[in-house]
């Protein structure tokens, strides 16, 4: 398959999978039960094999200093203010010394796997160093996973195509806090015009990722 780069050079992107979104018991912002289910078992075969070929996995995991942080966002503001909308408790996300700013247990292989816990804003390059990461590894090609399909893999997939990564993402590896019909459209707006949208099987078939492949 061609996915536009020379010489493929891949990391996994891991956004988000953590007990904040993922974990019934503490989430402030909680997917269903179902869905978590569903996205840690995909994730955690595809960071499996990719260790076994040697791709390496990237966990970007939102962290709040304080809610001001979280308040300079004009949009989100306005979020927390409505009780029926399910994103109204983003001004208590994630703070640091939550239970939910830690990765889901079972994804994180600390001897391997690296850790980007800066991120604040949807798109993961924002007020990171996730750019240094992938330049001092010679990655040019992201395999984005993680939550929510429709904000912050959406957000960090455009960001990605923009400066030029060849982006994958595994359609079963992602899903969202919000309806249904917004992680389709997000689907549908990232296989339009910023990356590939296939299954994690089929990112696994691919000859171009596998190890000496």
């Amino acid at each position: 398959m061609n996915l536009g780069v020379d010489t493929v050079r891949a990391a996994v992107l891991a956004i988000d999978l953590h007990r904040g979104h993922l974990d019934m018991e503490v989430a402030t912002m909680p997917a269903t039960a179902e869905i978590a289910a569903r996205v840690i078992a995909a994730n955690r075969k595809l960071m499996d094999w990719s260790r076994e070929n040697g791709i390496p996995v990237i966990h970007l995991m939102t962290r709040y200093r304080d809610a001001q942080e979280i308040r300079l966002n004009a949009f989100w503001r306005t979020r927390a203010e409505d009780p029926n909308n399910p994103r109204k408790n983003v001004m208590k996300h994630n703070i640091i010394g939550m239970p939910g700013c830690e990765i889901m247990p079972g994804l994180l292989d600390e001897t391997r796997d690296k850790v980007v816990d800066t991120k604040k804003r949807y798109n993961c390059f924002v007020a990171t160093d996730l750019e240094l990461v992938l330049k001092a590894h010679g990655i040019n090609t992201l395999i984005i996973t993680g939550v929510n399909t429709n904000s912050c893999i959406l957000s960090t997939v455009t960001a990605a195509c923009s400066m030029d990564y060849a982006v994958i993402v595994p359609s079963d590896c992602v899903d969202t806090m919000d309806r249904p019909e917004l992680h389709d459209a997000a689907l549908l707006c990232i296989r339009t015009a910023f990356g590939f949208v296939m299954t994690s099987q089929e990112v696994m078939a691919l000859p171009e990722l596998r190890a000496g492949g």
